[in-house]
């Protein structure tokens, strides 16, 4: 009855009865060679490495939380950020005490959302990790639209100078986003934490597309 009342259905897959099945769940754990390596077409300068593409469960998953306020999505995002975070840990690739500063994301946007998306699932990919901390120390200036349809050029003009640092961040940087397409905002974001004095070491996306 409470089904009928208040119908669930998987983030990934839209299987009912279910918030999260365990075919999704399995589709979205990185595997083991993962995050890799991905050439976005703005180079940002630092390396830039995703735990998959942007399709399936994946990408269902990352628009039922920015779009549809699927918030019960977040914890297996967030999870499966920690594993990249961890596996970057251990190969040395990065190291603590180290500063996930998150995407910016669109005033608008975010308070469509009922707050920022990429910000929670780093702040629950981060929970309990030693020597790791969460800092949303960019934001969206100007009039910048959505980069939903624009292609490369225009979205790397849509984000000129519109990403500014907002509070002091000490010590090496991880650039966390949701999705890695064009490279744009990685590029902007990179370049307002290095004119800030802050180390970037790497960017890492839930998705590339």
């Amino acid at each position: 009855m409470l089904d009928l009342m208040l119908p669930l259905e998987c983030g990934g897959c839209g299987a009912p009865s279910t918030r999260w099945c365990a075919a999704c769940a399995a589709e979205l754990r990185a595997r083991a060679a993962q995050p890799l390596v991905v050439t976005p077409r703005l180079d940002p300068g630092v390396p830039v490495l995703a735990l998959g593409r942007y399709a399936g469960a994946r990408r269902n998953a990352i628009i039922a939380v920015k779009e549809h306020g699927r918030a019960d999505l977040v914890a297996p995002l967030g999870h499966t950020l920690r594993i990249g975070l961890c596996r970057l840990l251990g190969w040395g690739l990065i190291e603590t005490p180290l500063t996930i500063v998150t995407a910016p994301t669109r005033a608008l946007s975010a308070r469509r959302r009922g707050g920022d998306p990429v910000a929670r699932v780093g702040a629950a990919a981060a929970t309990d990790l030693t020597g790791v901390t969460v800092i949303r120390a960019l934001r969206l200036t100007g009039f910048a639209k959505d980069s939903v349809g624009l292609s490369s050029s225009q979205r790397q003009r849509n984000l000129a100078g519109r990403v500014r640092v907002t509070r002091p961040v000490v010590g090496a940087v991880i650039l966390v986003d949701d999705v890695v397409t064009t490279g744009a905002t990685a590029c902007e974001s990179v370049r307002a934490l290095r004119g800030a004095g802050v180390a970037v070491q790497a960017v890492l996306a839930l998705a590339s597309a």
